[in-house]
Parts: C-alpha cells; sequence; structure tokens
C-alpha cells in the first residue's frame, strides 16, 4: 500500500460503493436539477444581459446569446399591430428568454434525448390561457412545430400541448417554486451537509496511478506515473502515447504485494522545463542488502519530445531507508524556485529510531521536508543549500532540513492563489499519515516542527515527548480519528477556472476508506471548514460524460496546466494490478462562462502511436434512456425514470450508491418525498426492501469485498452468530452481493461488534447454493444463544481462491 497507518494491511477492493441501499435513495435527486439547453450546468454572465434581465445573475445566456434573442424579438414584433405589440411584447419577451433560465433544459425538454427539442417552453395552464386568449395569432411566429400551428385555434388543445409532466417545472411558477431556488447556483448539499459533486473519467487501465503532473510549457499535457517505474504521455484529447515518456522498472524496487509501499513515488518538472528540459523523480532502490530512496534528475530528449533521455540520469540524492515502509515520495518545486522533497520517518512503528526517533532529529534526513537548490548544477555540486534554510547555521543540524516533526507525509502541493487577489498562494499543503488514532492536513512552514512523534494529529503520542516545552511544535490545521479513515491522501486548493464555487476549496481523501473531504477557510477567523463530498445521487450527475462513483482506495491527487483538479484511485491497492483510474472533479451546480476558461495549447509533436481514450465508468443509479429518433409530440414523453423503479422493484433488485457510508445505522426514511424529472416521484419505504437482503461492514464503514455480515429481516438490520459458520455459509452471502467466490469465513467479530444491533440468525447451515442465509437451516430468526463477540463475517472476490487458501 501506497501509504498506510502502522500495522493496518492491504486489502483487495472492488468500485466504492454501498452494497445495500434502499432503492428511493439510488434514484432520488438530493437537489434541484438546473440545466441549459448545451446539456451544461448554468452560469453567472461575465457582462450584464441588456434583453433577458431577469436572468442576468444566474442563467443560460451571456451576452452573445442575449443579444441573439433580442434581435429574434425584433423579427417577431414587426409583424404585428401597435395594438397587438402591446398586448404581446411582454409574453413574447418572457418566452424567448426562457433559452437563459437555469431550468432551460427542463422547461424545453432538453435534458431527455427521446424527445424533441420544444419551440415553446412548457407553460402553466393559467399563464398558457392567458397568452392564448391575447396573443394567439403570435404562434406561427415564435414555433414551427406544426401540431401546435394545428393547435392554435383551440384553447384547451394547445396548452395541453405546453403542458410539463412535472408541473413544478412550468413556467412561470418556477420562479416562485422556494424548493427549486433556494441556493440555487451553489454547491448542493444533502441532509448531512456533505457537498454533491460528480466526476469525469479522464484515464484507465492504469497500475497504482501516484502522480499526475503538467509540465507547465503551454501544451497541457499530462504525465502519469505508475508505481512500477513507468511514466505515460497523456494528450489534451486524453489520448495516451504507446510509448512511455520514462521507464525506469528495471531500477525501481517494489512488488505486486498488495500494500507494498515502495516504487516509483514522485515526478516533477522544473519550472523551467520548457527552456532546460529538466525533471526530477523519486523512487525506491536496493543497493546491496540496503534498501533507499533515490532523488534522480533527467532530461528530456533532444529527438523527441515526449521521451526521455534514460542515459540522462544524474543521483542527486540517495537516504538509507530502515524498513520497506514510510517511504515518503513527495517530490515538487516551490514558487521559491526550490525543490522540495518529503521523506518519511523510516518505516516500522513510533518512528524508533534514536533517542526520539528520525522525524525529531535533525540531523536525519528521514521524517523532514527537505529544500534543495537544483539549478545551475551542470557544473560542480549537484544542489546546493539556499542561503536562508532555517537550520544552515545550527550545529548537526543537516542544511537541507527545511521542517521536521514528520511521519509520512503522503501527497503535497502549492496553492496557486486566488485568481484575481492571489490571496493563499505559495503555501505548501501536505497530509501526513497517522499511526493509530489520527490523520492529519499540515500547512508547511519554513523551520518548524509538525509534533512527530511527540503527537499525532492534536493529541499526545510519546507524552514524555509531548510535555517536553522545547517542543514548539505547529498543530494541524484539520485531523481526524481514524473513525473516517485511516490513510490521508494530501490533495489540492482548487483555483481552475471551470468550476467556480470550489475556489479556495481544498478538497483531500483518504486511502483506506476511500472518503473525499474538504476544507474551506474563513479569512476573518483564519478557522476551516470541513465538509465531506459525496458523489451526486438521482440526475445531480445526470450531464453528459458525467459518473457518479470511483474506486475506493484514493491514491493520489492532481491538477492539470490550467489548474483543473483530479484524483487517482484504484480497485487493487497492488502496483501491478491494471484497476486504476484518473477522475476530473466536476461541480454540476454551476459553471464558468462561455469562452472564460478557453486556450491555446501548444503544438506537441507526436512520433509514438496514439492510443486513444475509450471511458470504462457510468452514471449509476439512474438509467439514462437511449436516445429516440422517432418523431414524437413533445408532451408524450416516456416516463422512463418511474418505469425503471417499478421494473427493478419487481425484479428485486437493489442498486448502489458511490458514497462511503460512516455508520452502520439502518438508513432512514427521508423526510420529503422525491421526484424525477416528470410526474410526481415515488417515495420507497425502507418496508421495500426484501428480506434476507445482507451488507458487510467494516470499522463502521459499508465495504464492497469484506466485513462484518448483517442480513435485514421484517424491518430492521441484524447481526449473524459464527456458530456453524462455514465456507457454504459465506458463498451464499458472496454470490447474494454479486462475487464468485466467497474467499473466507470469518468468526468471532474479526470485522468488529454489531453491538447497536440485534442478533437474528444463529446456527446458520447452508449447502451453498440457496438464495440467501434465511432459505438455510437456522435457529429461528431473533432467536440466538451467543454474543457480539461472536458476529460472523465473510471475504469475497472474483479471483479464485488459490489451493494454497
Amino acid at each position: 500500500m501506497l501509504q498506510s497507518s502502522a500495522g493496518t494491511p492491504g486489502r483487495p477492493g472492488l468500485r466504492l460503493q454501498v452494497v445495500v441501499c434502499m432503492l428511493f435513495l439510488c434514484v432520488t435527486p438530493a437537489a434541484l436539477h438546473p440545466q441549459c439547453l448545451d446539456f451544461k450546468p448554468p452560469f453567472r454572465p461575465e457582462r450584464d444581459l441588456e434583453f433577458c434581465i431577469m436572468y442576468r445573475e444566474f442563467g443560460c445566456c451571456d451576452r452573445q446569446k442575449d443579444q441573439e434573442l433580442m434581435a429574434r424579438y425584433y423579427r417577431i414584433m414587426e409583424n404585428f399591430t401597435e395594438k397587438g405589440h402591446e398586448n404581446c411584447v411582454g409574453f413574447v419577451l418572457e418566452l424567448l428568454c426562457q433559452e437563459c433560465s437555469p431550468f432551460a433544459a427542463h422547461l424545453f425538454d432538453a435534458e431527455d434525448p427521446s424527445t424533441p427539442l420544444r419551440t415553446i417552453p412548457g407553460l402553466c395552464p393559467d399563464y398558457c390561457s392567458q397568452f392564448w386568449n391575447q396573443c394567439r395569432p403570435i404562434i406561427p411566429f415564435i414555433s414551427d412545430y406544426t401540431p401546435l400551428n394545428q393547435a392554435k385555434d383551440d384553447q384547451n388543445r394547445f396548452c395541453k400541448l405546453l403542458e410539463l409532466d412535472d408541473a413544478d417545472y412550468c413556467y412561470p411558477h418556477l420562479l416562485s417554486n422556494h424548493k427549486l431556488n433556494q441556493n440555487l447556483g451553489r454547491v448542493q448539499k444533502d441532509s448531512d451537509g456533505c457537498l454533491q459533486l460528480c466526476l469525469e473519467e479522464v484515464a484507465n487501465g492504469l497500475r497504482n496511478p501516484l502522480a499526475m503532473v503538467h509540465a507547465n510549457d503551454g501544451t497541457h499535457r499530462f504525465f502519469v506515473a505508475e508505481q512500477v517505474g513507468i511514466v505515460w504521455t497523456y494528450l489534451l484529447d486524453r489520448s495516451k502515447l504507446e510509448k512511455p515518456f520514462l521507464n525506469i522498472t528495471k531500477a525501481v524496487l517494489t512488488s505486486s504485494w498488495e500494500g507494498d509501499e515502495r516504487g516509483f513515488l514522485g515526478i516533477t518538472f522544473h519550472p523551467k522545463y520548457k527552456y532546460n528540459g529538466k525533471l526530477y523523480v523519486y523512487y525506491s532502490v536496493e543497493v546491496g542488502f540496503d534498501e533507499r530512496i533515490r532523488i534522480s534528475e533527467f532530461k528530456v530528449s533532444t529527438n523527441d519530445m515526449n521521451l526521455v533521455d534514460h542515459t540522462s540520469e544524474r543521483v542527486i540524492l540517495e537516504i538509507d531507508e530502515p524498513a520497506s515502509n514510510h517511504n515518503g515520495g513527495m517530490l515538487l518545486f516551490g514558487d521559491d524556485g526550490y525543490l522540495y522533497i518529503f521523506t518519511g520517518d523510516g518505516g516500522m512503528a513510533g518512528d524508533p529510531f534514536g533517542k526520539h526517533g528520525n522525524a525529531q532529529n535533525k540531523s536525519a534526513l528521514l521524517g523532514k521536508v527537505l529544500r534543495i537548490d537544483v539549478d545551475n548544477n551542470e557544473k560542480g555540486p549537484l544542489y546546493r543549500i539556499p542561503t536562508d534554510n532555517p537550520f544552515i547555521h545550527e550545529p548537526g543540524a543537516r542544511p537541507e532540513v527545511y521542517a521536521y516533526g514528520v511521519r509520512n507525509m503522503w501527497r503535497c502541493s502549492v496553492d496557486r492563489g486566488h485568481p484575481q487577489t492571489k490571496e493563499g498562494k505559495s503555501r505548501i499543503f501536505c497530509g501526513d499519515v497517522g499511526q493509530n488514532k489520527y490523520e492529519e492536513v499540515n500547512i508547511i512552514e519554513e523551520g518548524r516542527n509538525y509534533g512527530w512523534r511527540a503527537k499525532e494529529g492534536f493529541s499526545c503520542y510519546d507524552k514524555k515527548l509531548c510535555t517536553n516545552s522545547s517542543l514548539n511544535d505547529v498543530l494541524p490545521i484539520y485531523a481526524y480519528p481514524h473513525t473516517k479513515g485511516k490513510s490521508v491522501t494530501g490533495g489540492y486548493v482548487y483555483r481552475g477556472c471551470e468550476h467556480p464555487n470550489l475556489n479556495g476549496m481544498y478538497i483531500f481523501g483518504d486511502f483506506m476508506s476511500g472518503r473525499l473531504m474538504s476544507l474551506k477557510e474563513n479569512t476573518n477567523s483564519r478557522e476551516w471548514k470541513y465538509n465531506e463530498i459525496c458523489m451526486g445521487m438521482g440526475l445531480t450527475c445526470a450531464f453528459p460524460g458525467l459518473i457518479n462513483n470511483y474506486y475506493p482506495y484514493i491514491i493520489s491527487f492532481a491538477e492539470d496546466e490550467s489548474g483543473e483538479l483530479y484524483f487517482m484511485s484504484t480497485g487493487t491497492p497492488s502496483a501491478t494490478a491494471p484497476s486504476g483510474v484518473i477522475y476530473k472533479v466536476v461541480d454540476p451546480s454551476r459553471r464558468a462562462p462561455p469562452r472564460r476558461c478557453h486556450y491555446e495549447p501548444l503544438p506537441v509533436r507526436v512520433r509514438s502511436n496514439l492510443i486513444q481514450f475509450v471511458p470504462q465508468e457510468a452514471l449509476i443509479g439512474v438509467e439514462l434512456p437511449a436516445e429516440n429518433t422517432s418523431e414524437a409530440e413533445p408532451t408524450r414523453t416516456y416516463d422512463w425514470l418511474l418505469d425503471l423503479l417499478d421494473r427493478l422493484s419487481e425484479r428485486g433488485q437493489v442498486q448502489t450508491t458511490p458514497a462511503p457510508i460512516r455508520t452502520t445505522r439502518s438508513p432512514q426514511s427521508p423526510k420529503k418525498k422525491g421526484r424525477s424529472r416528470k410526474g410526481k416521484g415515488r417515495s420507497r419505504s425502507m418496508s421495500e426492501l426484501h428480506n434476507g437482503v445482507v451488507r458487510l461492514v467494516r470499522d463502521e464503514f459499508l465495504h464492497g469485498d469484506r466485513g462484518r455480515v448483517e442480513i435485514y429481516v421484517h424491518g430492521e438490520w441484524g447481526t449473524v452468530c459464527d456458530d456453524l459458520w462455514s465456507m457454504k455459509n459465506a458463498q451464499v452471502v458472496c454470490r447474494q452481493l454479486g462475487f464468485k467466490y466467497a474467499l473466507k469465513a470469518a468468526r468471532n467479530a474479526e470485522f468488529g461488534e454489531g453491538k447497536g444491533l440485534r442478533i437474528l440468525l444463529d446456527d446458520v447451515h447452508c449447502n451453498g447454493t440457496e438464495f440467501s442465509l434465511l432459505n438455510c437451516t437456522h435457529a429461528g430468526v431473533g432467536h440466538h444463544n451467543c454474543a457480539h463477540y461472536e458476529d460472523a463475517g465473510v471475504i469475497c472476490g472474483n479471483s479464485k481462491p488459490s489451493a494454497e487458501a
């Protein structure tokens, strides 16, 4: 595993998903679904609108579109007398301007590809009646839709055609609909305050992708490093060059073991790479019987801009590693132009090296943030010490040390600063992996002590060191307990252009729990507010190309040359498992105005074959209808969402949701009924979960492939005792959850005790072919002679267990 708490083994993973969720939770939108006619979220116009001024603050029109609608308005009104103009001017303006509404896609049926685009927005009956009575002669001038023109002399028929199946979205009543307009344009939250974001798949099939960097050379390429020692080049269109940018697999020390922290761990480009072609890498090597971390400099080939000159390697620095874990691995250039190197404390547990550990020992390079100068190193030393390094004059201290008291910082980043004010610029954020209790996020400052091993998070770890008055440590900006996750993955402060709502938000994750998280600084109090990030459910992510699920082991974060945010995760934390995916983070509630984020990348000369990107992931929880090219009336649409609900309910299928759950409590029914896109939504009560449904729980998280077995019977969740628990019992559970094999029948509460639940089954005996545990013989629901320390569990998988297992 690339990062871990001591004693926490790596584990195979599946796509991050809750094994069981209530059907209505999987399809009911957590919030409104604003969408424009181009299938994208609304935006705030950069310039004031002159015509559709009701949408000048937020909507789907920029100044250019506003001027087009104004010109169309004047063309239409040329056909009317002064009296007709007086009667209809308001109606024409309002109807035309609904293309600028934040809900334009709903008003014009644009969000559903199975229906043709309306020519007149969906109208509420009372408004339609007024329009028809005053302005029906205008209908042919604003719509060329034949059925509407044929019905223009029949009010009932005409207004029926303009009805929306979901009356909440009809104009003008949607303007006063509190539910639709509350927090419009802001990042949406669920009832627990979890931010609803979406993802876009960028790359797949990677082997533990642990770094994605750009060269800041204007080409907008990005380079992805795999743990085995290969770096791939990706072009702006997301195609991958067939020939690797760098391949040092023969030198890199790693293995296929799940959880092995050694390998190719970091890469960064020199700030002046465009001119000097230099890049730097951080990887594990074996020298004789010793393991080391190596920092090397390479140069790009003079003949191919997409290929490193492998003969150009110069070893800048090597550090002995006393153990195979806690290898650090981050390299970056600060805004001061110096190279920062983030090393781990040397491994094992508790930093046991020397009197106070490596991290507190300034004469050791482990457990540190190092800062060196690699400029002008063609002659003389390979690096120099910056003259303002804090310990350069301290006897016994290594002059490279910039900060100390670090355990195992995994993924750090430099804040680009606010796009306009530059506030926050140059800050270095790091996630520091904890020992037994806490994970933390730090801002790195010159000469500061980050506390390890005296402290872990805000609490004492080594009590004697912790009370030492000379410790003078700096506390993290945020720390979280191991009930939330056990291995922090540092992220980035979002400073991109495409998603204005995310500006200033530090987004990071946890490798073990798969949890995505965010921190936002209050610029007045300087306090950091925490919000969890969940994947948008229901229709929240129902935009072209977006998905709402990801693989659970979050390895790293990245930003591209324009500042957009990405993260990398995998389904199996092994250096040789090709299940790694790169995701782009997307805010579905608001985008930047059209053309604001436009840039012209420099050309890339390609000498290798290209591998075109083929997305493999899909939106889950909602099955979007296939496009229907046959002609159909706009208001006679097939209500696909409600039909999907009915069909899944009839089959007893249970949908999945990508967000991690923090509790083993039974899901609660929503306070309000959900609503599908059209028609009134149907809420699903817990009673519609089928008896015998199971879920796997571990460390208070629902898990895909392993955990304590919990079963749903007669309206409640409960545990299963391990008396007579066997591999055949485990086979029934795993097959029910969609796995091919049971790898282990766990006993003695291996995955924790479900103390908050009743024990529902005991003395379960299966032959392995039953549909659920309820079909096996057992002592009867609720009858047992055991305690929670005997709670049963399973480990499931899709790879056939070896004979040894």
